[in-house]
C-alpha cells in the first residue's frame, strides 16, 4: 500500500510538471512558484530517489524559471529528517548493541539529505565521529522510482527529443543513483581522494573509518565546518582563498586525472576554521574520458572565439544537435553571454549581467531543443561543472579564467 501510495504521489506531481511544461511549449503561463511548492512539500516527504533528482535540477539556475528554482533548491537545505527509530535499526543492524561501540549517538541529525542523513556520535575510544546513514528500504524504493522516471521522461518527446536519446539519458541517471546507494565505494573514493590531493593544503576530506563503514553506514572522522552556502557574509579574503582551491581542485580532477565530483549542491562543501575548502560527500563521482573532455574543449575554445560555426561543428562532433542545428544568432549571443567571464585578468563571478543574459537566452534554448540537443552521456557531466560554477558565483568569485583556460585548451584538444 505504501509503494502504491509513493506511485501515486509522483504521478501526481509528474502530470503537474507535464501540465506546466506543455502550457508553456504552446505559449501559455504556468505558475511555476506553485509547482516549485508542491514539488517541494512532495519530495522533501518521499525522499529518495525522487527528491535527488530535484536537487539536481535545482543546480539548473540558468535553465529553470527563477521561481522553481528557488523552490527546488530548499531542498538542498530544509529536507525532512527520517524519525530516529528508523535510523536507530539500520545502526543496529551495522553494529549490533550501539552501547558496545559508542559511548553517544545523537538522536537528531545535523544533516538531513534525499538518500540518508548524518548523525554524530563519540566511540569507546573518545573520539567524535559521524555517521552517514542510509534511509530504510531506499534500495527496493530507488527501482520503483526509476519505473516512474522513465515514464516522466517521455514527456521529453514534447520537444522532439529522439527516444534513444531519453534512453541513453535514463540510463546515466539509473547508474548513478544505483551508485550512490553503496556506501562501501564512497569509503573508497574519500581514501583515494584523501592520497591524490594531499598536496593541495587548502583542501580537508574527511577521514573514512573502514573498521566502522558498512554498505548502508558511512563513519568518518568528525571535520566541522561552515556551509558554503552560509559564507556569503564571511570574510573576501577566505572566500576568495575558497574559491580558488575548489577551481583548482576541479581543473585537477579533470584534467589530470579524469574524474568529476558530481554531487555539487551547496551543503556538500563547508570551511574549516582555518578556511580550508571541505567536502563531505563523495557518493558521486564520475569518469569523464579524455575524447569527452577534448570535445567539451572545442565547442568551448570555439566559443571564446565567437566563431557560430566552429560551434556548430563541435556540437555536431560531440552528437548534440539534429537536423539544421541551432540558428546561428543563437551562437553568436550564447558566445557573447560567456564572454565576460573569459576575459583578461579577474573576472567576477557575482555580476548578476552575465546570468541575467544568460536567463534571457533560456527560453531560445528551449525553443530551439529540437535542433539543439544536449548529447546523453554529457548532461550528467556539464550540469555537474553548472553546479560548481554556481557555488563560484555563491563564494563572489573573482578569477582569471582566460589564464585558467586557455592552457587547459591546448592541453587537451592536442
Amino acid at each position: 500500500m505504501r509503494e502504491r501510495g509513493r506511485t501515486r504521489r509522483l504521478l501526481g506531481l509528474g502530470t503537474r510538471t507535464g501540465g506546466a511544461m506543455l502550457r508553456t511549449r504552446l505559449g501559455g503561463q504556468a505558475d511555476w512558484r506553485a509547482l516549485g511548492e508542491a514539488l517541494f512539500e512532495g519530495l522533501a516527504e518521499l525522499k529518495g530517489p525522487a527528491m535527488k533528482l530535484a536537487q539536481i535540477m535545482a543546480q539548473w539556475d540558468d535553465l529553470l524559471p527563477p521561481e522553481l528554482a528557488d523552490e527546488l533548491a530548499r531542498l538542498q537545505r530544509q529536507a525532512t529528517p527520517m524519525p530516529w527509530e528508523a535510523i536507530r535499526r539500520t545502526l543496529c543492524d551495522q553494529y549490533g548493541e550501539l552501547e558496545t561501540i559508542f559511548t553517544e549517538v545523537e538522536t537528531e541529525p545535523f544533516a538531513s539529505a534525499s538518500m540518508g542523513q548524518v548523525h554524530r556520535a563519540v566511540t569507546r575510544g573518545g573520539e567524535t565521529v559521524v555517521l552517514k546513514v542510509q534511509y530504510p528500504g531506499l534500495d527496493e524504493v530507488l527501482e520503483s522510482d526509476l519505473v516512474q522516471l522513465r515514464r516522466l521522461m517521455r514527456l521529453g518527446r514534447w520537444f522532439n527529443v529522439p527516444q534513444a536519446r531519453l534512453e541513453a539519458l535514463f540510463e546515466e541517471l539509473a547508474a548513478s543513483l544505483r551508485g550512490e546507494l553503496d556506501y562501501r565505494a564512497e569509503a573508497s573514493a574519500l581514501t583515494r581522494y584523501r592520497a591524490r590531493y594531499a598536496h593541495l593544503a587548502g583542501l580537508v576530506i574527511p577521514e573514512p573509518l573502514p573498521a566502522l563503514c558498512g554498505s548502508r553506514v558511512l563513519a568518518m572522522r568528525h571535520v566541522p565546518g561552515t556551509p558554503l552556502r552560509e559564507l556569503e557574509g564571511a570574510d573576501d579574503a577566505v572566500r576568495q582563498r575558497l574559491a580558488a582551491t575548489l577551481a583548482d581542485w576541479l581543473t585537477e580532477e579533470l584534467f589530470t586525472h579524469g574524474e568529476l565530483h558530481a554531487d555539487p549542491h551547496a551543503g556538500n562543501f563547508a570551511a574549516d576554521a582555518a578556511g580550508r575548502l571541505v567536502i563531505y560527500d563523495l557518493g558521486a563521482v564520475i569518469t569523464v574520458p579524455h575524447e569527452r573532455l577534448a570535445a567539451m574543449m572545442r565547442l568551448l575554445e570555439a566559443t571564446l572565439d565567437a566563431d557560430p560555426l566552429a560551434m556548430d561543428a563541435a556540437l555536431l562532433a560531440l552528437g548534440g544537435r539534429q537536423g539544421e542545428g541551432a540558428p546561428l544568432s543563437l551562437y553568436r549571443e550564447a558566445a557573447e553571454a560567456v564572454a565576460p567571464l573569459f576575459a583578461p585578468g579577474p573576472q567576477d563571478f557575482g555580476d548578476v549581467r552575465v546570468h541575467r543574459r544568460l536567463r534571457e537566452l533560456s527560453p531560445r534554448v528551449w525553443a530551439a531543443m529540437d535542433r539543439l540537443q544536449p548529447p546523453a552521456d554529457t548532461l550528467l557531466l556539464s550540469r555537474t561543472l553548472n553546479g560548481h560554477y554556481w557555488n563560484l558565483v555563491r563564494l563572489g568569485a573573482r578569477l582569471d579564467m582566460s589564464a585558467r583556460v586557455r592552457p587547459l585548451l591546448a592541453r587537451a584538444v592536442r
